[in-house]
């Protein structure tokens, strides 16, 4: 590429590095150091939506004024925090010698090979890379850093007091999605984040250089949906942890989260509030027939839509616009999805008795599903106490799969209701063996395989059955299923759950997954050293020993929210 072209340089297909001028801004932003609320105090976000209104200016907050009281996750640190303080008390290198228990010695390996996948960018460390060679030092051939992939990682980092990463990663990403992206001669969308960058040398300039992938170097071709969400996400998080919203308030940051929240609330011919998605658009980044409305993608853009209405400041030119539309499209979605995707003993005998081809307003079958489409599995599987949200739902189509990170993040962000959550973490405890077994976490169950695996993974040799994405089991969900069991109170299924982690995964040199129905096996083609996975145990760990932690990751009930300035009409409650 000619380095004359400025407009080739923000190509996302090109080799460019970022261009100078582009970096003024971020650079400053990149320097300046946060100012940390070492008290923890609680942020605006800990209270319900429905303590909030939306003002035409003024107020605290750039026109989001408090009103009414909430507990939030100040009572999480009045539970459990042992001292308030503000990094980990798990022993990290950085944590405190106030507390009596012997931190367990894989923590102090874990960190180690955690800070060992550290990549920089021009003297500033900016994210963690897939997977590296620590006996060697040299990088293997993961050598990117991964949006999705990053999100534990940074969470590691805020919990033990060490944002500087988080926001030089926050930044940065913010600057690739400002790039032109193209795939062949088809131009995204601007609120399209990247799947992963990587960090290259310039011989010639002498400069490090960014090098996007924002699918079109992906398998298949897809771009990732939920890295915008998870970007979202991060934000939110660094800013409840560190109790600096000064980054969140940026016009660029601003700017970044109004692109995402303009892309997926653009109309279309959608007749739900659900959002349409291709296969492998998410962790499971390959063809297992996800696409559709997967469970995962829906709890993520819930968590983002609640996370970006809390971080947009009403006052910045665009913002009330685009925070009416979410407020409109949050209630719609938690409807939708609470109401059709929840799966239970019950109602999965309605299902068995649903009559169908129903044409009228009054059905009772809405989406056609013929009862003969119930797998055998499901029978048997489904206690009488529990329940989860299935894996897709559309017309005339309900997969009944479990999905271990659409269920967590479903209850973290408060997608489930209080009784759904208790439900799913009764299914957990009735289903261990599946769900669970020898290593946490199972990322889907059952395993598809046969006729169907050929037809519907296009006879994936990597998805073979209790096999990677094909009901493999990966331990970087370790860390979402202990935060949910935190929020759910239920701490000894974490305890277990992290107990089952610690005896194999040091051994067994972190693998990033493991096959078998049990997970008792290493994955056929796992890597080892797999940065997410050596996150995830540190995450899981550090939240179970101060589970205040919690907070920067988890939102409370939305409870019914009260009418709001000018908008009565477009919100149904």
């Amino acid at each position: 590429m000619e380095s004359a072209a400025g407009a080739a340089m923000r190509k996302a297909s090109s080799q460019a590095s970022l261009a100078d001028p582009d970096d003024f801004d971020l650079t400053r932003l990149l320097n300046h150091k946060p100012r940390i609320n070492v008290e923890r105090q609680r942020s605006f976000d800990d209270r319900s939506l429905s303590e909030l209104s939306l003002t035409g200016g003024g107020g605290s907050r750039g026109g989001w004024v408090y009103s009414g009281g909430g507990t939030g996750a100040e009572s999480y640190e009045s539970m459990y925090s042992p001292g308030g303080g503000l990094r980990s008390y798990c022993g990290t290198p950085a944590s405190s010698t106030r507390l009596s228990f012997e931190p367990h010695p894989l923590v102090g390996e874990a960190w180690d090979a955690l800070r060992r996948s550290l990549v920089s960018f021009r003297g500033q460390p900016l994210g963690t890379i897939a997977a590296v060679d620590h006996s060697a030092g040299e990088v293997l051939n993961y050598d990117q850093v991964f949006v999705r992939d990053f999100v534990p990682s940074a969470l590691a980092f805020l919990m033990n007091g060490e944002p500087e990463v988080v926001r030089n990663f926050l930044l940065k990403t913010l600057l690739l999605q400002g790039w032109e992206k193209r795939i062949d001669r088809f131009k995204l969308g601007e609120g399209a984040m990247p799947a992963s960058f990587k960090v290259l040398k310039d011989p010639k300039r002498g400069v490090d250089k960014l090098v996007a992938d924002f699918g079109e170097s992906a398998i298949g071709r897809v771009a990732p949906v939920d890295s915008g969400f998870w970007w979202i996400i991060i934000l939110r998080a660094y800013t409840k942890s560190t109790g600096d919203a000064s980054l969140a308030e940026t016009p660029m940051c601003q700017k970044g989260i109004r692109l995402i929240m303009n892309q997926c609330l653009a109309e279309g011919f959608d007749t739900f509030p659900t959002l349409l998605c291709a296969d492998g658009c998410c962790m499971i980044d390959r063809r297992m027939g996800v696409y559709g409305y997967p469970i995962e993608i829906q709890a993520l853009f819930y968590m983002a839509l609640r996370c970006a209405l809390l971080m947009l400041r009403p006052d910045a030119e665009g913002n009330k616009e685009v925070m009416e539309r979410i407020v409109t499209r949050l209630g719609a979605l938690s409807y939708h999805v609470r109401g059709y995707f929840w799966l239970d003993f019950q109602q999965l005998n309605d299902i068995y008795r649903f009559k169908t081809e129903e044409y009228s307003h009054t059905a009772v079958n809405k989406f056609n599903v013929n009862p003969e489409s119930i797998p055998d599995w499901l029978f048997d599987f489904m206690p009488t106490r529990g329940g989860y949200f299935v894996g897709n739902v559309s017309p005339a189509r309900m997969d009944f799969r479990w999905f271990a990170l659409g269920n967590c993040v479903a209850i973290l962000a408060s997608l489930a209701t209080p009784d759904q959550a208790s439900a799913i973490m009764d299914l957990v405890e009735e289903r261990w063996e599946e769900l669970v077994g020898e290593m946490p976490v199972k990322i889907c169950y059952p395993a598809i395989e046969g006729h169907e695996w050929q037809t519907v993974t296009g006879c994936d040799p990597k998805n073979t059955r209790w096999s990677y994405h094909n009901g493999g089991s990966w331990p970087v969900l370790l860390w979402l299923l202990t935060a949910a069991c935190i929020k759910t109170g239920r701490l000894k299924i974490a305890r277990r759950a992290i107990e089952l982690a610690e005896a194999r995964l040091a051994r067994d040199g972190w693998p990033e997954y493991y096959d078998g129905k049990l997970g008792r096996y290493i994955g056929k083609q796992a890597r080892k050293l797999q940065t997410w996975s050596i996150a995830g145990y540190l995450v899981a760990k550090m939240m179970l020993e101060d589970p205040s932690h919690l907070g920067m990751i988890s939102l409370e009930d939305d409870k019914p929210m009260k009418p709001v300035l000018r908008r009565s009409a477009s919100w149904t409650g």
